[in-house]
């Protein structure tokens, strides 16, 4: 069966006419898509009786969704395909050469149709196995309405990818992480409704920095060492991604047109981005709130005994392994172990545990092998490998300063830095982001690592946007 004939009736943004799009162009689609997507996360959905998986709401913001509104899918089917689609690609057992423009495009269209089954198939998931709990009688009218939300955010990530600044996961992951940040820091209305400064004195609030104040007026210690510690290790955190953003290696590279003159090549030490840890996160996630969907959805059965849900009970029984959960955590099974605990927050409150440091390193081993191997099949899968930066170097006119213009030369000298910066630099974001996880920052510390490379991410590609924009002449003369 030939599916390129299937990919030409599947919708998509078309690609901009202009090889630059402007400044203020790229602003504007980026600020259109931002907004809808704050808009699309504040509509409830129609039908909805019963949200079973508000518990799991500390998780929503590495799905990029807001649990119980139109987007509750997120970013869920889109990652699950890439990863699908980059473990059959990178295992050899679908062969497609992204390095050409045809594997590019069979490759994306092959993402298209995995994204879209996904979106379905969760979306059936969510309300079948009563994660999301329909009225009686319009369970079809819930899962519509939550295809539509999967198809917005897929659409709007192509937007863009295509149109604005990064990629559309991140810019959702960002916007979510960074409202966390602030209500995690700043909130003063209680989960009762309740404004917490209009009787400082009595009533707990929610935010650290207002439980910083509270415990010292109050003369709560614990409380008063946990908020302070949460505070220090986000500011620490903080520092150590800023500074890690920063290492690279320079390739000297010379321009053949004009003699003398010299660049440097940079090959930022996280090669691979952020997207191995978005990944691993997101999967991660995915196997928590779709084991506590099918324990949800079981529970009622195995209480009564029903015979009529014999079936859901069965299947329930054979995914044990994804763990049981209580209050939204996993308190058993391969949840548990792949998921994490705030080890200092523990300790600080006499709660410490020797299976929690276990679980810390079963973790911290599940996020550095998985963002590994993520990290090398993206820059496989993704043009950034020796040989795609071989033939655009040479494109460009550019050569490795003392070797011959043979791109042949170039790839290789180039697999001498580009492979190890993948590895090194998946191990490290992975080991990064599962031991500030453990450490109990403000927020999740994926969450807080993811929000700051992405944001620095789009500072980088806003600021070389603004200087080609301002610098005209100079982009004609590279190109002469």
């Amino acid at each position: 069966m030939d599916f390129r004939k299937i990919f030409q009736f599947i919708p998509e943004v078309k690609h901009p006419e202009e090889k630059k799009l402007s400044f203020n162009v790229k602003l504007k689609w980026t600020l259109i898509v931002l907004v809808s997507f704050f808009v699309l996360a504040n509509i409830p959905l129609f039908g909805l009786s019963n949200n079973a998986l508000e518990r799991f709401k500390y998780l929503a913001i590495i799905l990029g969704t807001d649990f119980g509104s139109i987007i509750s899918l997120g970013i869920g089917p889109i990652v699950m395909a890439s990863v699908i689609l980059q473990l059959l690609t990178g295992s050899g057992i679908l062969k497609i050469d992204t390095a050409t423009s045809e594997g590019k495009k069979f490759f994306q269209g092959i993402q298209r149709i995995l994204t879209f089954f996904f979106i379905i198939f969760e979306a059936l998931i969510y309300v079948l196995m009563k994660g999301l709990q329909a009225t009686p009688g319009l369970e079809w009218l819930l899962i519509l309405q939550m295809v539509i939300g999967g198809l917005a955010i897929f659409y709007m990530d192509d937007l863009v990818s295509k149109w604005g600044f990064g990629s559309g996961i991140s810019l959702f992951i960002g916007a979510g992480v960074s409202w966390q940040l602030i209500t995690s820091m700043f909130q003063f209305v209680t989960q009762q409704g309740t404004n917490c400064l209009l009787d400082f004195g009595k009533t707990a609030c929610p935010g650290k920095v207002f439980v910083l104040i509270q415990s010292i007026i109050n003369k709560y210690p614990t409380e008063l060492i946990s908020a302070l510690a949460a505070i220090i290790v986000t500011i620490i955190i903080f520092l150590i991604i800023v500074w890690a953003q920063s290492l690279k290696v320079e390739v000297p590279l010379s321009y053949g047109k004009l003699r003398g003159y010299a660049v440097k090549w940079p090959l930022a030490f996280f090669y691979s981005s952020n997207i191995p840890v978005i990944l691993t996160a997101a999967l991660i996630v995915s196997f928590q709130v779709f084991g506590g969907i099918i324990e949800n959805a079981a529970a009622p059965c195995l209480t009564a005994g029903s015979s009529a849900c014999f079936g859901l009970a069965k299947f329930a029984s054979h995914l044990g392994f994804l763990g049981h959960f209580s209050n939204g955590q996993a308190v058993s099974g391969l949840s548990f172990w792949m998921g994490s605990n705030n080890l200092l927050d523990l300790i600080i409150r006499g709660g410490f545990l020797p299976k929690y440091l276990l679980q810390g390193l079963t973790h911290t081993l599940f996020y550095v092998v998985l963002s590994t191997l993520f990290a090398v099949f993206w820059v496989k899968t993704s043009g950034m490998d020796a040989k795609a930066q071989a033939h655009k170097i040479i494109s460009s006119g550019l050569q490795v300063a003392g070797f011959r213009q043979d791109e042949r030369v170039l790839e290789s000298i180039l697999e001498r830095y580009i492979a190890p910066l993948t590895v090194m630099g998946g191990i490290a974001i992975g080991l990064l982001a599962s031991v500030t996880n453990l450490m109990g920052a403000l927020i999740s510390g994926t969450a807080i690592l993811l929000v700051i490379m992405i944001f620095f991410q789009f500072y980088q590609s806003i600021v070389q946007q603004h200087q080609e924009d301002m610098n005209p002449a100079f982009r004609k003369f590279m190109k002469t």
